[in-house]
């Protein structure tokens, strides 16, 4: 049988086979299963009243794990949760709001997951965040912008180095996109995108109730009553950088275990493994580091959730520009240049406050001056706290991935799927090596 890849090499065989897999895994939680509950129309509109989810009756049957999740997921979508809207956002992003609505069969479910996560690769839609179109373009835009501004400086080749180039090669350089690295980054992504509602069920759906809820039941035993003010304009800005501050906080503590300790390097060295930066680099991660990740952004999701629900009376949304709470959408603009090959800085007393997009090129270099640093998502206070903060010069060289020596063993799709294992294997093996011995 011939090889499942595109003359250019865009699909391999092992990125669509384990699209497949995920697509078959998810289909068995969801698609077999009818779906009851509450209806999800009210995805379509920002303004739907909020209702609390019933307590299940002890004396009442159950229905399985699984489908009351989902029952969970649309009670909450349809609710008064200060984070239903972020959610809203979550759930169109990772295309459930279609799943609410209709019972799919499994074989059914894995056409239209692959289908879907195949359209969003290669048409990006308004449901894929920083793969926005309007994003992407304004992204062009910008590098434009820069390209006439620094007389086409700062552009940087697959070896890291910045170089004088034409516009065309200043903004979509073959010598990047056409990498075997770039290659890797869109089986990495469909597989991100087959198993975003699983991340999205993780999070929304049983963390981030579960963390407001409390946070609630904590301010209330320790405050008393809330002062139920009205939501106005400002509070509505304050919930959304607020929410923007705790998740920076957890991105750059969860960021820093998977840089400091081992078992964390070796599923977060798949990001790194990138030999040169496209906007999909950003999807670039291993599920089971993928985990962690969407645990921890629902926790900070339903922490700032919880608080804001005692203080605010009814409910409170962010501020939206395209669809996206503002803050989001202005870091969607700076996160498609984190992992874009054009170097966009900040002036130097900035950078000591707020992560530039270039400074996320240093992070990315190999060079032993330049590692684990930088680890930041919006601020840089916790890497100037920390010891991690690295401000150089906008055009040094920051060659990308894994370095000449590991690099090899990080290169193809197979490889960055099932390498993390062998490595954790392998740390265990010699703990119980070293043990057996002494």
């Amino acid at each position: 049988m011939g090889s499942l890849t595109t003359k250019e090499g865009i699909v391999t065989r092992p990125a669509l086979v384990m699209t497949v897999i995920a697509g078959m895994v998810l289909s068995a939680m969801v698609g077999a299963a009818e779906r009851g509950g509450t209806s999800t129309d009210d995805l379509k509109s920002s303004s739907a009243t909020l209702t609390a989810i019933p307590a299940a009756d002890p004396g009442v049957a159950q229905p399985t794990a699984w489908p009351r999740n989902i029952e969970i997921l649309d009670g909450l979508l349809s609710g008064a949760s200060p984070f239903k809207e972020s959610a809203r956002h979550i759930a169109v992003s990772a295309g459930l709001a279609d799943f609410s609505k209709r019972t799919l069969g499994p074989y059914s479910e894995i056409a239209a997951r692959i289908a879907d996560v195949v359209y969003e690769a290669v048409l990006p839609s308004s449901r894929s965040g920083t793969l926005h179109w309007p994003l992407l373009i304004l992204t062009l835009v910008i590098g434009v912008g820069l390209f006439v501004i620094r007389a086409g400086r700062g552009a940087r080749g697959a070896d890291g180095r910045e170089r004088k180039v034409g516009l065309a090669e200043y903004l979509l350089p073959r010598e990047i996109y056409a990498h075997p690295s770039a290659r890797v980054d869109i089986g990495l992504y469909l597989l991100d995108r087959a198993l975003m509602p699983l991340w999205l069920a993780l999070g929304v759906a049983l963390i981030a109730p579960f963390v407001e809820r409390w946070t609630m039941v904590a301010a209330q035993d320790l405050f008393g009553p809330g002062p139920a003010l009205k939501a106005t304009l400002g509070w509505k800005l304050a919930y959304g950088f607020g929410t923007l501050l705790v998740a920076d906080m957890i991105f750059y503590f969860t960021h820093l275990f998977g840089h400091r300790t081992r078992i964390g390097w070796a599923f977060h060295k798949v990001h790194h493994s990138a030999a040169v930066l496209t906007p999909l680099t950003r999807y670039r991660e291993h599920f089971v580091e993928g985990i962690l990740y969407a645990a921890g952004a629902a926790a900070g999701l339903g922490l700032c959730g919880g608080a804001f629900a005692y203080i605010i009376r009814g409910p409170i949304v962010e501020i939206t520009v395209m669809n996206l709470g503002i803050f989001v959408f202005l870091f969607a603009i700076n996160g498609n240049f984190r992992h874009y090959h054009v170097s966009f800085r900040y002036p130097r007393w900035l950078e000591r406050w707020l992560q530039s997009p270039g400074m996320h090129h240093v992070h990315h270099s190999y060079l032993p001056h330049h590692r684990d640093k930088n680890l930041g998502l919006v601020t840089s206070v916790w890497d100037r706290l920390v010891g991690t903060l690295y401000i150089g010069d906008p055009y040094e060289e920051t060659p990308w991935g894994l370095g000449p020596e590991e690099q090899a063993h990080y290169s193809t799709f197979a490889q960055n799927v099932f390498g993390p294992f062998r490595d954790v294997y392998g740390l265990f093996a010699r703990k119980d090596g070293v043990s057996a011995n002494t």
